[in-house]
């Protein structure tokens, strides 16, 4: 999440500031109207805190560039000058302003490692310093350092996790924000490896499933149009003017050629403006829910997605699940972290309010809200009347883990082959229609050299 200065003016003309974190500038507007209504104060500004570059010199030594965040340009300029230097200018970094989420590597090894040497009873505070030292990613190394100084000020673990939620991405901050307040630590951080190396493995393996697939059949419909667009017409014409009667396929293949020649800049609008539309729908919030409510449908792959969903699910829910009253946050962390839209709104819209409204169990409300699987719920319900609900959910990831893994590699095998059947048919009707077109006579003997002697 991105940080946030509030500032305002009292009814008796006092001036007020403080700081909150939101998604967004026009979030973090709407909390600061409401806060200002709240407190009774008039809202004057919210800034972001952002990147800023500067240069600055010191009598007359050689300028230094730097960076630093801040949340105005004039908070930059006062804080050099304090420190004895002259500002030549300071600007808002125009790229990068924001801070991005660390790479994936990065915060998987960060995780692990702190894992690893909490269960050596290592304190977390040395955990932080060694892999600040450590961290080639400026990005996260900067973030380690704030996370370390915050929790020495004795700040809530959580929020600061959750603070730099945009760097460590919000279903990680939330786990290991939570972790620093239970008493186990390094079992919280464990799982959270567990979870993002078991992540990145099934998007790892579903990109080598699809993109050279998808390459494949682009490179080939590139040839098929250079084919059609230019080598056929040349030949096909030429017996347009010898006025020798085409065959049906050379016929249509040749009127198929032509429009596409005679259309090209309609075909690529036709192409480019659906794919950007249905790209930006599929970007907001609305266009992620019915893309992660249809895509469990898909044959092949939705089955894969679906369980690798409850997998996550099931996965979260055991790394927190305490047996007491307090699951229902550990229901909503964990649906929100399955990385099922779809699925989190149903548990969140059904689930929770049927266990904290009418009182239902767990797998009733699990039952109700249509997302989980049978097994699953005869799972659930076992270890409910046995009261080994946690160690079910980690049975559950356990196996749906095992059984996504094979179906995958099922699933990959699945797709090459229908990418294999797709290439054959479509050279095979390009070997149709050129062995047609290369057996075409003239009706008068002797009209193609005729011609031929023409052209030379």
């Amino acid at each position: 999440m991105a940080e946030f200065r509030v500032e305002g003016i009292t009814t008796s003309g006092k001036t007020v500031a403080g700081n909150i974190t939101a998604e967004s500038l026009k979030v973090a507007k709407k909390r600061s109207e409401q806060l200002a209504r709240e407190k009774q104060f008039k809202l004057t500004r919210v800034l972001e805190r952002v990147n800023f570059i500067y240069r600055v010199q010191r009598g007359t030594e050689k300028p230094i560039d730097g960076e630093q965040r801040a949340y105005s340009k004039d908070e930059v300029k006062q804080a050099l000058e304090r420190m004895g230097y002259r500002v030549i200018y300071v600007r808002k970094k125009l790229f990068g302003g924001r801070t991005r989420k660390a790479p994936d590597v990065d915060i998987i090894t960060f995780v692990r490692v702190s894992a690893d040497l909490m269960r050596q009873k290592l304190p977390f505070n040395e955990v932080l310093q060694l892999l600040v030292d450590d961290t080639p990613n400026p990005t996260l190394r900067d973030t380690l350092k704030d996370i370390n100084l915050e929790l020495k000020q004795g700040k809530d673990s959580e929020k600061v996790f959750l603070k730099h939620s945009g760097v460590f991405g919000k279903f990680t901050a939330n786990m290991l924000g939570l972790a620093s307040k239970s008493g186990n630590m390094a079992d919280i951080y464990d799982s959270t490896a567990k979870f993002l190396e078991r992540n990145a493995e099934f998007k790892r393996n579903l990109k080598s499933a699809l993109i050279m697939p998808a390459v494949t059949v682009f490179v080939l419909m590139l040839a098929v149009l250079f084919y059609i667009g230019y080598i056929f017409p040349a030949t096909a014409e030429a017996f347009e003017r010898m006025r020798i009667e085409l065959p049906p396929m050379t016929k249509a293949s040749l009127a198929l050629s032509r429009w596409i020649t005679g259309n090209v800049w309609l075909i690529l609008a036709a192409v480019t403006i659906p794919s950007v539309a249905v790209g930006r729908f599929f970007s907001t919030d609305r266009g992620k829910f019915l893309m992660d409510k249809y895509i469990i449908r898909l044959p092949v792959l939705g089955n894969l997605f679906h369980k690798t969903a409850i997998e996550i699910f099931c996965r979260v829910f055991y790394s927190l699940y305490s047996g007491s009253g307090e699951n229902i946050e550990v229901i909503r962390l964990a649906s929100e972290a399955c990385g099922n839209k779809y699925m989190e709104h149903q548990i969140k819209s059904i689930a929770i309010p049927l266990m904290l409204q009418k009182g239902k169990g767990l797998t009733e409300a699990f039952e109700a809200c249509g997302v989980f699987t049978k097994t699953a719920i005869s799972r659930f319900n076992s270890g409910s009347e046995t009261g080994t609900v946690r160690q079910t959910a980690y049975q559950l990831a356990e196996y749906y883990e095992k059984e996504t893994t094979y179906r995958l590699r099922n699933a990959i095998e699945v797709i090459q082959i229908a990418i294999s059947m797709f290439i054959m048919i479509v050279l095979t009707l390009l070997t149709i229609v050129s062995s047609e077109t290369a057996m075409v006579r003239p009706k008068v003997p002797g009209t193609f050299l005729h011609y031929l002697s023409g052209l030379f």
